[in-house]
């Protein structure tokens, strides 16, 4: 019952919704491929890579969580913790790796 009002108090609008996570699957990939950039200029190999990468998402988290967000992401995203934090993580991967390896590529050879 309280779900109820709480919807027909604060509507949730799809295309909002939709928007919002659009807006952050372009930030992820475009700082998935900045991310691998940086890794590959720095010449990181195997886990410290991945864990630069790792660390870089959950930063960029943060920071959409805090300044884009508000620190209220439930009346942004339908499901905060999915689409917000852990959203769009392995997605951006293939990015972060494709990037990283020209990177390193370039640099060291």
């Amino acid at each position: 019952m309280n779900d109820e009002r709480e919807l027909v108090i604060n509507p949730v609008v799809q295309t909002s919704v939709q928007h919002n996570s659009q807006v952050v699957s372009n930030i992820r990939n475009l700082t998935a491929s900045l991310f691998g950039v940086a890794a590959g200029t720095l010449g990181l190999e195997s886990y410290p890579g991945f864990a630069f990468y790792l660390i870089g998402t959950l930063i960029v988290s943060a920071l959409i969580f805090l300044v884009r967000a508000e620190g209220k992401p439930s009346e942004y995203f339908h499901r905060p913790l999915g689409d917000l934090w852990g959203g769009e993580v392995v997605g951006g991967l293939s990015s972060f790796v494709l990037t990283w390896t020209l990177f390193y590529g370039l640099v060291r050879a």
